[in-house]
């Protein structure tokens, strides 16, 4: 971004390189929709190159506070800061910085995985000169390189989200925004997708913010959790924290259940896109 365009700062590479910075800032965050309180006066903070869970049953109060952070709902009350962005003041320059996979199904099925991302990379506005290469990268890193000119309906649920990471990863995010990304897998497909993830965290010093309904995960990759419900942040620290502060053999399902008294689940679904399409659908009806 060039310039400065009417409520939007000039992109400034020294601000998002600044490792003091946080990758995300929230202070006194605030969202409603009608008369329910869906977010209610949170502070947070994700430190850069973190890996980040922010769990909690559904309708805590997650994707609500993803979405404010990327720019999908309009902040209310509060602040949210991206990387040093307002992201109220300078949307652009927010959107430019993240990658995002939501629950919901963004690929296309009638187009192979290449076409896929190459349209991803034309909404990123990636430079044409720069965007074959890019988005063979994207494959290349993601495994599908092999499989890039089938068609998304022939994809299993594993390759279907290792697609949407690459079209996430196409735009090179600083803030990669994972929400429920494993949701409907098997447990194979689900370490295969952690797997790439945790290998371009170190490869780039990426920061990932992620949901999940899956302990195991949280406490196997989040370098710090917060524990959302109702709509308010009910504990934070790192899993070793959190766990030790209820004793000894506490686990991180343990302190979960302490904190929100919620029941936790999840789909081992091993079925390709249309599975995927319910299994989404359902998660988003229920929270």
């Amino acid at each position: 971004m060039s310039g400065q365009t009417a409520g939007y700062k000039t992109f400034d590479e020294s601000l998002v390189s600044n490792a003091k910075v946080p990758a995300v800032l929230c202070t006194g965050l605030r969202h409603r929709f009608g008369d329910h309180v869906a977010v209610d006066g949170i502070d947070l903070s994700v430190a850069q190159g973190d890996v980040f869970g922010l769990l909690g049953p559904n309708g805590a109060g997650k994707t609500t506070t993803i979405r404010l952070l990327n720019t999908l709902l309009p902040v209310q009350e509060g602040t949210v800061e991206v990387l040093g962005y307002d992201v109220r003041r300078s949307p652009m320059a927010v959107r430019r910085l993240l990658g995002y996979v939501p629950q919901q199904l963004s690929v296309e099925a009638a187009l192979t995985a290449r076409e896929n991302v190459t349209w991803f990379a034309r909404l990123f506005d990636v430079p044409r000169h720069e965007r074959k290469r890019r988005v063979g990268e994207a494959l290349e890193v993601m495994g599908l390189a092999d499989v890039a000119n089938r068609l998304t309906s022939t994809y299993s649920g594993g390759m279907i989200r290792r697609l949407e990471l690459a079209q996430a990863l196409v735009n090179r995010p600083r803030l990669l925004v994972l929400d429920e990304p494993t949701l409907g897998l098997d447990p194979v497909a689900r370490d295969g997708v952690w797997q790439r993830v945790q290998e371009l965290r170190h490869a780039t010093g990426m920061t990932v913010l992620l949901t999940t309904h899956y302990m195991e995960e949280a406490e196997a990759l989040c370098d710090r959790v917060a524990l959302m419900h109702l709509g308010t942040i009910r504990a934070e620290g790192t899993p070793e924290e959190l766990k030790s502060a209820l004793g000894p053999e506490a686990s991180l399902e343990d302190v979960f259940r302490h904190f929100t008294d919620a029941v936790l689940g999840g789909s081992d679904g091993k079925g390709g896109l249309r599975e995927v399409r319910s299994t989404r659908r359902t998660a988003r009806r229920v929270g």
